[in-house]
């Protein structure tokens, strides 16, 4: 899930530069990284792996499409400082699980 999560979320410079759909999705894409790590673990990698998941849930309630086309059921544009911290979380993540697979 490590190398994953790493492969997802570029530099801070890199992913900077994408636009907000570029970033999104690879934001969506860490966090489909960690449901598919979280249903092959049990216990407290499990129960690391869902706290994070929960704490990065807020990014599914984004979009990056302005509303002038019908509803978003919900979804709301986050600023680039929520962009830049759910993209560190992951960063800091991918460290964590890099140190716990080297134990």
């Amino acid at each position: 899930a490590a190398a994953d999560l790493r492969a997802a979320i570029g530099t801070p410079h890199a992913q900077e530069a994408l636009t907000a759909i570029g970033r999104l999705a690879q934001l969506r894409e860490a966090l489909a990284v960690l449901a598919v790590a979280l249903a092959g673990v049990h216990g407290r990698l499990a129960w690391f792996l869902g706290a994070a998941a929960t704490a990065l849930a807020p990014v599914l309630h984004w979009r990056a499409l302005p509303d002038a086309q019908g509803p978003t059921f919900g979804a709301v544009e986050p600023t680039p400082e929520q962009y830049t911290d759910a993209e560190d979380a992951i960063r800091r993540l991918h460290s964590a699980l890099a140190r716990l697979s080297a134990v």
